[in-house]
């Protein structure tokens, strides 16, 4: 297949349309910082600045600096971020809050440890660009803080007691994987790749189910599957489409066919799985087997989800050369730019319900920024290259 229009549709779309959107209306002039409550056309609806996405525009933007698609701005905007989010970010043990007002002052504590991992990145992406050392040991500060707050994530903030069962997340270990390859690939440091090695095991060995061939969210401590309890049951198909690139971009930097293999497996049957055959795209939240779902907006399809999944498809398909994902990346392609794009605006509709139809006409919000869509873009636009 030639991906020709393809990566040029995908350049364009990044150049032209998400960039620019985000260059334009969230930079917070006046105290610093970003806005990423922003309306369908830019304008700013709330002030609150979330800690995970303040991050991830410093991530974006000081990694697209590196690219082709770089302007002499990006830079400038990355570091104004980072000079805020160090200066008014931090609690008194180092860990980053959940949120800040627009001045900078406190407004959630750090009961996340997700904070702390958009941190690292975001750092580590600055310092590959810039070479400030400032940078590297904000990383590897927010590294450490990440790791060591694992096995008690929440800390003095958690809520549950001790009659609820305790669970490992597989967002905590895939994003300790990917963030072993950014610390890795930014910092030219092994000083992370143990524990990289130890995520990316205990997804495959903890959180795949082979009965019933799918890849959980929620397991036991000891690895055991709960399949009496609507947590125990949780699937989240997007989360998986984008643990498994992950694992697939550790296992081709391994030369681990055998690992590809299972990824490539994995990400078939979340496909399998998770579309919804009546309506298309792709479900926010499902039950191992089938049974209600807690979640109300279960149904919904995001564009998350289908930015990963353009991601895996390709990754799989670029790895394997099955048709297969070839296929479902162009079904996924087809799906997400129909119901996702907004033909008036700049930008992607963030929620749309099951039907297809956009629900919220909002760009931003407490948890869409300028992340996984350039993010799934850039991605994509490097595998067709490699492709072609």
């Amino acid at each position: 297949m030639d991906f020709s229009a393809y990566l040029q549709r995908y350049q364009s779309e990044l150049t032209d349309n998400v960039i620019p959107f985000w260059e334009n209306h969230c930079i917070d002039h006046k105290y610093g910082g970003y806005f990423t409550m922003l309306d369908r056309d830019g304008s700013v609806y709330d002030t609150e600045k979330y800690m995970w996405m303040q991050w991830r525009i410093v991530y974006m933007f000081a990694t697209l600096s590196m690219t082709e698609y770089r302007k002499d701005n990006f830079i400038d905007i990355a570091k104004q971020g980072f000079d805020f989010l160090t200066r008014f970010g931090k609690s008194e043990d180092g860990t980053y809050y959940f949120a800040l007002n627009q001045r900078g002052e406190p407004s959630v504590a750090p009961y996340n440890i997700f904070s702390d991992c958009f941190a690292a990145m975001g750092a580590a992406a600055l310092y590959r660009a810039d070479g400030g050392e400032i940078y590297r040991r904000e990383a590897e500060s927010a590294m450490n803080n990440y790791i060591r707050r694992m096995d008690n994530p929440k800390g003095r903030w958690e809520k549950n007691l001790p009659g609820r069962k305790k669970r490992l997340s597989l967002g905590h270990y895939i994003i300790l994987a990917n963030l072993g390859n950014v610390m890795k690939e930014n910092l030219n440091t092994d000083q992370f790749d143990e524990d990289t090695d130890r995520a990316i095991k205990t997804v495959m060995k903890k959180f795949y189910n082979p009965d019933l061939n799918i890849l959980f969210e929620n397991v036991n401590v000891d690895g055991s599957f709960d399949l009496e309890s609507c947590d125990g049951r949780m699937i989240n198909p997007g989360h998986g489409l984008e643990s498994m690139w992950f694992v697939l971009q550790y296992a081709e930097k391994h030369n681990d066919r055998e690992l590809i293999d299972q990824a490539a497996n994995i990400i078939k049957k979340l496909l399998e799985f998770g579309i919804d055959k009546t309506y298309g795209g792709i479900y926010y939240f499902m039950d191992a087997l089938q049974k209600p779902h807690l979640e109300l907006q279960w149904d919904m399809k995001l564009w998350w989800p289908h930015n990963e999944a353009l991601i895996a498809t390709l990754y799989a398909y670029r790895l394997t050369g099955d048709e297969y994902f070839l296929q479902k990346f162009i079904e996924i392609d087809q799906y997400s730019f129909a119901h996702f794009k907004d033909p008036d605006y700049p930008e992607w509709f963030a929620y749309l319900n099951r039907r297809g139809e956009a629900t919220h006409m909002l760009k931003g919000g407490k948890w869409k920024t300028f992340f996984h869509l350039p993010r799934a873009l850039f991605v994509c636009a490097e595998q067709m290259k490699q492709l072609l």
